[in-house]
């Protein structure tokens, strides 16, 4: 394991065991903006989710945005793998909208489901969140437990994507489906 891959393993455990969001929805809210882009150097995707070898990883915040500026200031000078992370929020995605993450956040043009859908077989990371959603899960699914951020995966789903998540970020999921 290289030394980043290390340091970002012990960054998301941290999370995971310190990041309590009891009743603090601003604290409970960078934790998951923190997690969508440390999940990132856990997760293979395909040649085909890149333009280009320097192509940044883009994550995608489709419909409502809980995070505001709070997402932009975690990513901010963050490289995975060699490429900046950059945010874009879309109203609506779908299979070409570009992204390699998408936090589903449903809307009335595009509902979570809708959204799902439309990404279907897509080479892209989707992110739903139980407690701002309709709870459709998607390739991850935070929920909060104990007063903590936590993570459902659903492996399988993310294999039919062409997305490989490693077994260390497997390991630390609440639950995972085959």
């Amino acid at each position: 394991m290289t030394t980043g891959r290390r340091a970002t393993l012990l960054a998301l455990t941290a999370l995971l065991l310190c990041g309590a969001a009891r009743a603090d929805e601003p604290l409970e809210l960078a934790v998951k903006a923190t997690y969508l882009y440390k999940l990132a150097p856990f997760v293979t995707w395909p040649a085909s989710a890149w333009n280009d070898a320097g192509s940044p990883l883009v994550i995608c915040i489709q419909g409502k945005d809980p995070f505001g500026p709070v997402i932009d200031r975690a990513v901010t000078g963050q490289k995975i793998g060699g490429r900046p992370v950059i945010v874009r929020r879309v109203p609506h995605v779908d299979a070409a909208s570009g992204c390699q993450i998408a936090y589903i956040g449903g809307s009335d043009s595009q509902p979570e489901t809708a959204a799902l859908k439309e990404i279907g077989k897509a080479p892209v990371l989707t992110v739903t969140d139980e407690d701002r959603g309709s709870g459709a899960p998607g390739d991850v699914h935070l929920v909060l437990m104990d007063g903590r951020v936590r993570f459902l995966i659903d492996n399988g789903q993310a294999q039919q994507q062409g997305l490989a998540i490693s077994s260390k970020l497997l390991a630390l999921a609440l639950k995972v489906r085959r």
